[in-house]
């Protein structure tokens, strides 16, 4: 089996994947809060981890992906109180929104989908558990998680201290004991509630995560994933947890996306710059859209433009007619590729395979439509070369989860080709061209 090399952010450096199961690969993506429609900035780690599942699957391993939805938080309550609607109204219809885009961008049901409402009791008991350990403390109707109880906090973002001082990241807070303790349950009466040993009220964000990590996937993971701006203070925080917990730091690697710009600025919600993802895919297709998130490494800022929009549908287009030449040329002279599997696509593997290279897997893409089209070029044809290039490249996009469209010739195709083919040889060319609209708008030409 091919290594796995992964950028791990926890120590900063690329690393060989080492499964804590052989064959196996857990991996938990932090999922969307369900208060509103996501933009896609919100889609970007979901394309991302699918494809390093897909690499994995393509590997041979089997792959346990878990993915959660945050159902409970303040924007949810001050939203459904707005609506005048339930909590549980507003984020059923959201995460059916969201399972909508995540299926247009042809993003792999997650294993489980977890939802934190469905584990409170658990996030209950293991606060408790925090604080009969004296890694939590009670003050004033809130939990709060004490810091100084375990070592090297900060490891994973390399945030001190001073750091957070310095940058003003804290606010004054007269109930904790240190102004970086971080809240694990907080009373209130607004909302959603839960009775527990410190009162009716909800969980802090940082403990959601951890919990249903513990229960779905046991104390370690091999993978946890998200954005870049989950390292500190939500990542951060897990690791916290699991470490006073289980002495763990949680997932062996962890890995994060980088944010998506918009004219050189971080787009996000609170600057109001974000572009919502259903609007997006309506206007471009999911295949665009999943195509653009993906042609930029994971961990760099993906810079959007006209440009660069531009340059990905010209892409897009010529990966479209290359499979459209090649399959129709295959279909109309009845020649049976079906019964052939053989493919080699071990360059664009050990790319992918380094820390999902994918500048360097898609040059090899590319490539293998350069050698189609050459090949397609030739009045003598290398049939077994043909149907060779043409399951490299299925197998590709297919690693990639790109969903083109795949045509498959019906005799009236068959037929109207012929017809083209012949007024082109006896110089009809209103008639060649008559056929030729058909074709056109059958998209076999």
């Amino acid at each position: 089996m091919k290594d796995v090399i992964v950028f791990n952010s926890l120590s900063n450096k690329k690393e060989v994947f080492k499964p804590i199961k052989d064959k196996e690969v857990s991996i938990y993506v932090c999922g969307p809060t369900v208060y509103s429609d996501p933009h896609i900035g919100n889609c970007r780690p979901a394309v991302v981890f699918d494809l390093l599942r897909r690499l994995f699957l393509f590997l041979g391993y089997d792959v346990k992906y878990v993915s959660n939805f945050t159902d409970v938080d303040d924007k949810i309550i001050n939203k459904a109180i707005e609506r005048n609607i339930s909590e549980k109204e507003l984020t059923d219809f959201y995460i059916k929104e969201y399972l909508k885009i995540m299926d247009e961008l042809n993003v792999l049901k997650a294993t489980q989908n977890p939802r934190v409402t469905e584990y409170m009791d658990d996030i209950i008991s293991y606060i408790d558990n925090l604080v009969k350990t004296n890694h939590a403390y009670f003050k004033n109707d809130n939990v709060y998680f004490r810091i100084s109880s375990i070592s090297d906090y900060g490891e994973l973002s390399n945030v001190t201290t001073d750091d957070l001082i310095a940058g003003s990241r804290i606010k004054e807070n007269e109930d904790k004991e240190n102004p970086f303790d971080f809240v694990l349950w907080k009373k209130t009466d607004k909302g959603i509630t839960w009775d527990s040993p410190w009162g009716k009220g909800r969980p802090g964000w940082h403990t959601e995560c951890v919990v249903m990590i513990s229960k779905i996937f046991g104390k370690l993971i091999d993978i946890h994933g998200g954005g870049f701006d989950l390292k500190f203070p939500h990542h951060e925080n897990e690791i916290a947890q699991c470490k006073a917990t289980y002495n763990t730091e949680l997932a062996n690697y962890w890995m994060h996306n980088g944010f998506i710009d918009l004219n050189n600025q971080k787009m996000s919600k609170s600057l109001g710059n974000v572009i919502n993802a259903k609007d997006f895919i309506s206007k471009h297709g999911g295949l665009f859209v999943r195509y653009t998130l993906l042609n930029c490494h994971y961990r760099a800022p993906l810079k959007l433009s006209d440009e660069l929009l531009e340059n990905n549908l010209n892409e897009i287009n010529k990966i479209q007619k290359t499979l459209n030449d090649v399959r129709i040329f295959l279909q109309f002279n009845e020649i049976d590729y079906k019964s052939d599997n053989r493919y080699n696509i071990d360059k664009f593997i050990d790319y992918l395979c380094d820390d999902l290279n994918i500048s360097n897997a898609m040059s090899e893409l590319f490539n293998e439509t350069k050698i189609i089209n050459q090949e397609l070029r030739k009045k003598d044809k290398d049939i077994q070369t043909l149907i060779l290039h043409h399951n490299n490249l299925l197998k590709m996009i297919n690693v990639l989860g790109l969903r083109f469209d795949i045509i498959i010739l019906e005799e009236k195709d068959k037929e109207l080709l012929k017809a083209y083919n012949l007024a082109r040889a006896n110089k009809d060319f209103v008639k060649s061209d008559e056929i030729r609209k058909e074709l056109i708008e059958r998209k076999l030409i």
